[in-house]
């Protein structure tokens, strides 16, 4: 029996987007960033390297037409490494570490390097092309829901409350601080140096200046209940919600620039070569539900995963699940049974960054 390890892993610091470091910096850029120093850490040669996969939720535009591939060749590894590019949203960085080990634990290849790369700054732009299917509009229109409205369809439906919301989001920033104070981001994170563009604020005019970012940016340490509290609701004129009354800029993610990778090498040739791993993939489960809740998925998918693995949800000693509004994750723990103390323990997408 084959089995799938992380040997080594390495990401870009997470740049706030539009406005950060990372403004500028193509996602090709970012990734192969990670890559480089996620193969150069892991002491494989790069010739042992079979495939390259990358999830990105926004593959269009610069971030488009297999931007695995792209980045693969921008670090440095040789052609006859493949790449290829996944897509769920949100999970996609994590699809693709599994669909990386399924590969060495299937397919027979030894080493695959898997991650995530994001560049909003320069993706999510004006020029955004988006289209809808007639049939889809008509029958399911919820399926066009932004991700805003979902999130404010779960505060309501389950009666998720704002005052919960914001304690959490606060919860989150204080934690990601401890976790940066600590150092306990340092060993994964690999200082990049860009160029950035600044705009000035009187005449408009833009500049561009190198920088080097060596720790995220999104984390605001000086948040307070009372500013949280004091947020107005962002949401407004959806297709069923057509007045928000939950999420705030304080209590969802922010939106970020950045890449991740890692190395999944098969076990037995780890030892072999006196690699400890970082982890041992054991599985994934999706599950899908309604649109209209896209964010209460882990509700579903994690009862399978877990009874799969002949697990309960006390035998996990860490959890993290995606942090991109406070509600969604509120409800899913909460439902779960996952202990707070356990959970997202130094921050997430709200104090962090996402996707």
């Amino acid at each position: 029996m084959r089995n799938a390890v992380i040997v080594s892993t390495a990401r870009t610091p997470i740049g706030k987007a539009y406005r950060g470091a990372f403004n500028a910096t193509t996602p090709q850029a970012l990734a192969a960033h990670a890559i480089e120093h996620a193969v150069a850490r892991s002491g494989v040669d790069p010739n042992e390297i079979s495939d390259c996969i990358m999830g990105a939720a926004l593959q269009q535009g610069q971030q488009g037409t297999n931007v695995a591939r792209q980045a693969a060749l921008r670090a440095g590894l040789p052609v006859s490494v493949a790449g290829m590019s996944l897509d769920r949203q949100c999970a996609s960085g994590m699809m693709a570490i599994a669909t990386a080990a399924k590969q060495v634990i299937l397919d027979g290849m030894d080493v695959v390097v898997g991650g995530g790369v994001e560049s909003i700054s320069m993706v999510q732009t004006p020029e955004l092309r988006g289209g809808r299917d007639p049939w889809l509009v008509a029958q399911k229109p919820e399926i066009y829901m932004s991700m805003l409205e979902t999130a404010e369809t779960v505060a309501e439906r389950y009666s998720v409350s704002r005052k919960v919301q914001d304690d959490y989001a606060l919860q989150s920033q204080q934690r990601t601080h401890a976790a940066q104070e600590a150092g306990r981001f340092d060993d994964e994170i690999v200082p990049m140096s860009t160029i950035m563009k600044f705009q000035d604020k009187e005449t408009g005019a833009i500049s561009e200046h190198e920088v080097t970012l060596s720790k995220d940016e999104g984390n605001r340490p000086s948040t307070t209940i009372e500013g949280l509290n004091g947020l107005a609701p962002v949401f407004k004129d959806g297709i069923h919600i057509k007045e928000g009354g939950y999420i705030t800029a304080g209590n969802a993610s922010q939106l970020s620039d950045g890449a991740s990778a890692s190395v999944v090498m098969e076990e037995k040739i780890a030892e072999k070569r006196g690699l400890e791993p970082l982890g041992r993939y054991m599985g994934v489960m999706a599950t899908g539900c309604e649109p209209d809740e896209m964010g209460i998925g882990p509700v579903f998918a994690v009862p399978k995963l877990l009874e799969a693995h002949g697990l309960k949800v006390e035998d996990i000693d860490l959890w993290e699940l995606n942090e991109a509004f406070a509600v969604q994750v509120l409800y899913c723990r909460d439902r779960l049974g996952i202990p707070n103390e356990r959970l997202n323990v130094n921050g997430g997408a709200i104090s962090v960054g996402h996707p």
